[in-house]
């Protein structure tokens, strides 16, 4: 029996994975009712062909929208750079951007669909484990402080940046790491900009603002659902309410900054204004861990490797680990070799992004831009060669596997 932490998308995919491969699972998330909370994620191909080969193309290509392109400005509206995404770009797969809290209730009805009564379990947070032999106890607890113990062959921590699992393995690390932004982000209806399905970064580190479509266009209004964030940098020695990671916002804290982003393409303070609820929280990740795995336990998605949402890569790297992992399961058993050999194809790869999301990963082509010419130019040759533009997508690509030959001739995961 696999126990698993945290029933969000890698807790989910996880279950469904194993599930496929006659493996029995349970878990258990602590949110008494799922709903479809949050705002837009991306997810890349790598990702999107492990939901099609699980079964989900369907469903997925129902809440999401086929992402074309990716463009890149500075802060005064000028186009640095743009490449195709996803099938437009040569992949055997799309990239799709999709309502975070979407997309997860697709897959948790995909679950309790598949699996077998009882298997999904919610209202019920982990706070810790115990292991001895061949077994490990996943200690539980609810709203109401009531406490119990599960008992199975291996545990998975999937219960997220403040997961508990992990926090009881690296007890000496402490909350997670503040560089300084904060984030404010909403959704609008509004009318698509460039391509209608583009994703488009404007600004710097210290001033960015990204915004993609998340849904299809309303033949009637013309409108979509615009996932859109403002991002804000301060030092970060400055006091911030860092530990609050999802509190509504206030327009006065960060729209003035972006008063005058009118662009041709887009009129950002108006579709800031168009946003029924803004929700403000400071950007963080954890530092890498030099292990995730005890014994029979591991970690997998945001426990074992938060990071920076530079490069939509945060739910894409997640659900490559509930693939890889349910692979060595398969090959290795239910084993503690399985969870090293797992653990040793993903954390070397997850510290390098990690670490390169931290430099700012391919947004740093407005960082060099802004430090050359402040933003403004009229041919962007002029402040950037065309190999340093090249450059900087295809090292980003094949660190985080969305090389686009790479990843077509790939066998599959399972």
């Amino acid at each position: 029996m696999i126990l698993i932490a945290g029933g969000g998308i890698v807790g989910l995919t996880l279950a469904l994975t194993a599930h496929s491969l006659g493996l029995k699972v349970r878990l258990f998330e602590q949110v008494d009712r799922p709903a479809p909370l949050g705002v837009g994620i991306n997810l890349q191909p790598q990702a999107v062909r492990e939901m099609v080969e699980m079964g989900l193309g369907d469903a997925l290509d129902s809440i999401g929208l086929r992402i074309r392109e990716v463009a890149y400005f500075s802060k005064r509206g000028h186009k640095i750079w743009d490449e195709p995404r996803g099938s437009w770009a040569g992949y055997n797969w799309p990239q799709y951007s999709v309502h975070r809290g979407e997309f997860q209730m697709m897959l948790l009805r995909a679950a309790q669909m598949r699996l077998p009564a009882g298997s999904i379990e919610t209202g019920w947070k982990a706070t810790g484990f115990s292991q001895d032999g061949a077994t490990v106890q996943l200690h539980l607890q609810d709203r109401a402080g009531n406490s119990r113990t599960e008992s199975g062959t291996m545990l998975i921590g999937c219960d997220g940046i403040h997961s508990a699992i992990r926090a009881q393995m690296h007890p000496e690390e402490g909350p997670p790491v503040w560089g300084g932004a904060v984030l404010w982000r909403g959704t609008s209806r509004a009318v698509p900009f460039l391509t209608g399905a583009s994703m488009a970064m404007a600004g710097h580190e210290w001033q960015k603002f990204v915004t993609y479509p998340i849904s299809q266009t309303d033949p009637g209004t013309g409108e979509a659902v615009i996932n859109w964030v403002a991002e804000l940098k301060y030092e970060a020695t400055r006091q911030w309410n860092k530990e609050d990671y999802n509190r509504p916002g206030k327009l006065a804290d960060f729209l003035p900054a972006f008063e005058d982003w009118q662009f041709h393409w887009l009129d950002v303070p108006a579709l800031i204004r168009k946003a029924d609820k803004v929700y403000e929280f400071p950007m963080v990740d954890r530092d890498p861990l030099p292990f995730w795995t005890q014994g029979r336990v591991t970690l997998a998605g945001d426990a074992a490797h938060a990071m920076y949402p530079i490069g939509s890569n945060g739910a894409s790297q997640g659900i490559l680990d509930a693939r890889l992992l349910g692979r060595y399961l398969r090959d290795q058993g239910l084993s503690e070799g399985a969870l090293e050999a797992y653990e040793a194809e993903r954390r070397p790869v997850t510290t390098r992004i990690i670490l390169a999301n931290r430099s700012n990963g391919p947004d740093q082509v407005m960082d060099l831009v802004e430090q050359r010419c402040d933003g403004e130019f009229g041919d962007v040759t002029e402040v950037l060669s065309a190999q340093e533009l090249h450059d900087t997508a295809s090292s980003y690509k094949q660190l985080v596997g969305t090389d686009i030959d790479g990843l077509n001739a790939r066998p599959s995961i399972l």
